[in-house]
């Protein structure tokens, strides 16, 4: 009589030995697989991003009339080809205002998801970038990569948001200094917005969050402070910050004796004088600096602080230490302040779509 195999027994052992090896042969190749497009991937960006370099310059050299236009129209364009993953993207040129109503010309990068938009456009995400400098090449939209900075943009894109990354004034392009001017940097902040409008038409809606981080959470907070007056009809959603530079006087007060104080302080105090000292008692430079402070602002004023922080601290460090400031920097009147009060963003029962 034969007798057939036991369940359990050596033959279906065998037997889910080899389905285990498949499936881990399997998900195996599946990694690999991904990992695979990934690289490749990459490798498509970092080639565009190559390509892109020549001419770079040609970009950010403004028409003779670009500052003529309203405020959140488009100068120029340029799309690009080192893009993220399942995306289009351009460099903006656009135009936006000073914390006194002057005209400018601001630089930026938009980048959008592949794909149609939703039913009445895609939601815009106004990006501030925290601190990277205060020269002209320290732009982020100027880097190599100029969407590496941009937080959280993977996930915001794979949610089919639409984001525009401000390089604010004076950054990017030729313009007055704004590094911690609040007033201009959210005007920046908000004109971006429109400027995304304009190109990307209909896939764009009125939607808006703002979100910043550190020298940008302060834009952020001034753009939403701002929005209701400068920018009416865009509808402010939400506003996220992080480590915002909310409020200067603390900021420069705890910094002023360490070598991050005097790197920042460097780029904040030049901007606050070009900015404020024609007309606010104190905002001049030689009642704030010694004169050994002053003589570094235009060599710490060309560095950037992400790839430039050796030379920084080099010729930082000689005035570090209480040598540098004779004073606090007083805060300019009511109405040029760069303390943003917090905002009243208006809020709906939904959360911010796409």
């Amino acid at each position: 009589m034969t007798r057939r195999p036991k369940r359990g027994g050596s033959g279906s052992g065998v037997w889910s030995a080899r389905r285990r090896a498949s499936l881990a042969f399997a998900i195996m190749a599946g990694f690999l697989a991904i990992a695979g497009a990934l690289v490749v991937a990459i490798g498509v960006r970092l080639v565009g991003d190559a390509l892109e370099r020549p001419g770079i310059d040609d970009f950010y050299a403004q028409p003779a009339d670009a500052a003529v236009g309203d405020p959140g129209t488009i100068v120029k364009t340029d799309a690009l080809l080192g893009t993220p993953l399942a995306s289009r993207a351009w460099r903006i040129m656009y135009r936006s205002t000073t914390a006194a109503g002057d005209p400018v010309v601001v630089t930026g990068v938009l980048i959008e998801p592949w794909g149609p938009a939703p039913e009445g456009g895609r939601t815009l995400v106004s990006w501030g970038h925290p601190t990277t400098g205060s020269a002209r090449d320290c732009a982020p939209s100027y880097g190599f990569d100029p969407f590496l900075g941009i937080e959280g943009l993977r996930l915001l894109l794979q949610r089919g948001f639409a984001v525009v990354a401000t390089d604010y004034a004076g950054m990017g392009t030729e313009g007055p200094d704004s590094y911690l001017v609040g007033g201009t940097a959210g005007r920046n902040v908000l004109d971006a917005v429109r400027a995304a409008q304009e190109v990307l038409g209909e896939a764009a809606s009125d939607d808006v969050v703002l979100w910043g981080h550190s020298q940008g959470g302060q834009a952020a907070l001034f753009a939403a402070e701002e929005a209701s007056k400068y920018a009416p009809e865009l509808d402010i959603r939400a506003v996220a910050v992080a480590a915002p530079a909310a409020d200067l006087s603390d900021l420069m007060s705890v910094h002023l004796d360490d070598i991050s104080g005097v790197t920042i302080g460097s780029y904040a105090f030049q901007a606050f004088a070009d900015t404020y000292g024609d007309s606010v008692p104190g905002a001049e430079l030689d009642t704030i600096l010694t004169p050994e402070a002053i003589a570094i602002l235009p060599q710490m004023n060309e560095l950037c602080l992400l790839t430039n922080i050796p030379e920084l601290h080099a010729i930082g460090e000689p005035v570090v230490g209480g040598r540098s400031p004779r004073a606090t920097p007083r805060r300019p009147r009511r109405g040029r302040s760069s303390s943003p009060r917090t905002p009243r963003a208006r809020s709906r029962s939904t959360p911010p779509c796409s």
